[in-house]
């Protein structure tokens, strides 16, 4: 269960909320409504004025305990992708970052959060843009070379009633470690963890027959995208059934590594 306390009024739309141990930033605006963790500044709600439901997955068993990362949203794995060194998918997602700027207007706002090392020097920014599209902008600052995936969770009313389309014919399949050919439109019955090779500028497409949606999502300045579904596969976080109302969708920087201030995007559009 969660309970959500109000802690203080930022702005006539922007408030600070605690979600049983994490503080949240919750935006109300005429253009939607959207909540981002400060731990991991991770967007776990976005749901625009035009749709009945979140375009955003959030597992409904979600904790909201401080060190431990929200399950759902979109989580920023960075400055490393996957199990190659502890904590899994970095420290970034488990660490808590700054709300360092904000820009209110009419018809767009705009948030800005900062992860600061220790000795207090930015080391990584994203940049949230809402309006009748989700806009993150993720810079890197350190000076190692970097990975970064925004690991996007969407909202779906049936895996196996959607399909992802747009998508290149050859992927890693990380669950049998070996490349393949696959559809480009790819229908989901199993579990699926693909990592697909991607131009700088590319769009994929969740088409939700039921929900009677399309799920947009462009890469920008990204070299790779992760399609992921579980399946039955007991997962952290997430009821044995969660799997039926989500997909990932991811936008990556995993082969070729961020250099210092360099930036990947998302752009999320609901059609």
């Amino acid at each position: 269960m969660t309970t959500i306390t109000f802690l203080k009024q930022i702005t006539p739309e922007l408030s600070l909320q605690q979600y049983n141990e994490i503080p949240v930033i919750a935006l109300d605006h005429h253009i939607g409504k959207a909540f981002i963790s400060l731990q991991g500044a991770h967007l776990f709600s976005w749901q625009p004025k035009a749709q009945q439901k979140d375009v955003l997955w959030l597992s409904e068993i979600e904790p909201f305990t401080l060190g431990n990362p929200i399950r759902g949203g979109v989580p920023l794995c960075y400055p490393w992708f996957g199990g190659k060194q502890n904590p899994a998918h970095g420290y970034a997602r488990n660490t808590l970052w700054k709300l360092t700027d904000y820009q209110i207007e009419t018809q767009k706002v705009q948030l800005e959060f900062c992860l600061f090392s220790e000795n207090h020097l930015i080391e990584a920014k994203i940049n949230m843009e809402f309006y009748e599209d989700c806009k993150l902008t993720f810079t890197h600052y350190g000076q190692d070379p970097a990975e970064i995936a925004l690991h996007s969770y969407f909202n779906i009313a049936d895996i196996e009633n959607i399909e992802v389309s747009g998508l290149p014919t050859s992927c890693f399949n990380s669950l049998i470690q070996q490349q393949e050919t696959v559809p480009s439109t790819r229908k989901i019955a199993e579990n699926v963890d693909c990592i697909y090779k991607i131009a700088t500028l590319e769009t994929h497409q969740i088409n939700d027959a039921i929900l009677n949606r399309c799920i947009e999502i462009t890469h920008k300045n990204a070299t790779e995208t992760v399609l992921w579904n579980p399946w039955h596969k007991e997962t952290s976080s997430m009821n044995k059934e969660s799997y039926k109302t989500m997909v990932c969708v991811e936008t990556a920087r995993i082969s070729q590594k961020l250099s210092q201030g360099e930036k990947v995007s998302t752009i999320i559009s609901v059609k």
